[in-house]
């Protein structure tokens, strides 16, 4: 939702007519209206946000057959930083009773605002499947987590459609699909493609993905990665090409140590061997927060017990004509086609902690994006 105050609206609506001999400047006139506009465009597509996220929950729990009440506990806040110290948990507002108002539960995180860019790590392929759901028959095991990302374009305040989005995510034991390195070898290696997949946002700027709450490795703290390309293109067989896109945000998503904390006392996080390493611990926490921008998706527990799964919601603000391609964040590991899974070109290196960059790479000749395997839902 755009960060402007009902004070400030009600200074715009009142301008004129609490002045009626005074001459305005037409310039700021234009500016007043034009931002008082966009507060009302902004909230119109929250009013449409709340309620999405709100019946989407309630399809979530029928089509789980969950019939219990949703969790309603509360994580400690005493020992967190800045947005951490904010609570995202908001089962504790989120009940079926009439009188309870979705605005209170479904808001959003986040503003009309320009969200910090951060590495895209060793670990990104090009060319995944176009799909919703990411998770496969192996190696996609662990507390389903739905996640709804909205992107805003900053220059206008307004929801920006047709942005190709990528997501990717380690799974339960810390280890991605789709790379082979010393440090974080995938079963199957450069042909395996589990919690990884591309959608291209709607009209309200939208995407959804169904995956898993990422498991933790050596070096990082539990995050998801998510890379936006603009002027992306479909292809004939209806999937994705990227190569020659802009790439106008690289972001992570960053998680509560409390809930990761519950989550990872679930089967098989707990035979997640590697490291653990706090969101305050992280290298790249810290950039990917500001005073602005939180990092920390707003989530909801949709059963009782944790491995119900979670719904979770962010806003992420980026600058629609921007190209961050040739960025040092922006680095290609390996790429998909008819094929299977290639490394790119030398690009396959990296340390297990995922602040190497891994090289910027030039399209392959017959790349493409290819249909989901067999199980998958597009």
């Amino acid at each position: 939702m755009v960060a402007f105050s009902k004070v400030a609206v009600a200074a715009f609506a009142g301008l004129v007519a609490a002045h009626p001999g005074e001459k305005h400047d037409a310039h700021k006139l234009k500016r007043e209206i034009s931002a008082r506009d966009n507060y009302a465009r902004a909230q119109a597509l929250q009013a449409r946000s709340i309620q999405r996220r709100a019946k989407k929950v309630e399809n979530l729990r029928q089509k789980r057959g969950i019939t219990g009440a949703a969790r309603k506990d509360k994580r400690d806040l005493a020992d967190l930083q800045a947005w951490e110290a904010i609570n995202h948990n908001q089962t504790g507002v989120y009940n079926y009773d009439s009188s309870t108002s979705p605005e209170d539960i479904f808001g959003a995180n986040t503003s009309c605002i320009l969200a910090p860019e951060v590495t895209d790590g060793p670990y990104y392929v090009v060319g995944e499947y176009l799909r919703s759901d990411v998770k496969e028959s192996l190696y996609s095991e662990g507390v389903d987590t739905y996640l709804e990302v909205q992107y805003i374009d900053v220059t206008t305040c307004e929801p920006i459609k047709n942005v190709a989005v990528d997501i990717w995510n380690a799974n339960a034991t810390g280890v991605y699909s789709g790379i082979y390195t010393d440090g974080n070898y995938a079963a199957d290696g450069l042909n395996s493609t589990y919690l990884r997949g591309v959608q291209l946002t709607d009209a309200d700027g939208i995407v959804a993905f169904e995956t898993i709450f990422p498991g933790h490795y050596d070096g990082r703290a539990v995050h998801t990665h998510l890379l936006a390309h603009t002027n992306a293109s479909v292809q004939c067989n209806g999937t994705v090409s990227s190569w020659d896109a802009k790439v106008a945000h690289i972001g992570q998503l960053f998680w509560d140590d409390a809930l990761r904390a519950e989550v990872e006392a679930t089967y098989p996080y707990t035979e997640n061997t590697q490291a653990l390493t706090t969101n305050d611990d992280d290298m790249w926490s810290i950039v990917q927060a500001d005073e602005t921008y939180d990092p920390l998706p707003q989530y909801i527990y949709l059963g009782p017990s944790i491995e119900d799964g979670l719904f979770a919601w962010i806003q992420i603000g980026i600058n629609g004509s921007a190209d961050y391609t040739d960025d040092d964040y922006y680095s290609i590991a390996a790429y998909l086609d008819e094929n299977g899974g290639h490394a790119e070109s030398s690009s396959m290196g990296g340390d297990a902690g995922g602040d190497a960059g891994a090289g910027n790479g030039t399209a392959p000749s017959g790349t493409f994006s290819g249909t989901a395997p067999t199980g998958t839902a597009v």
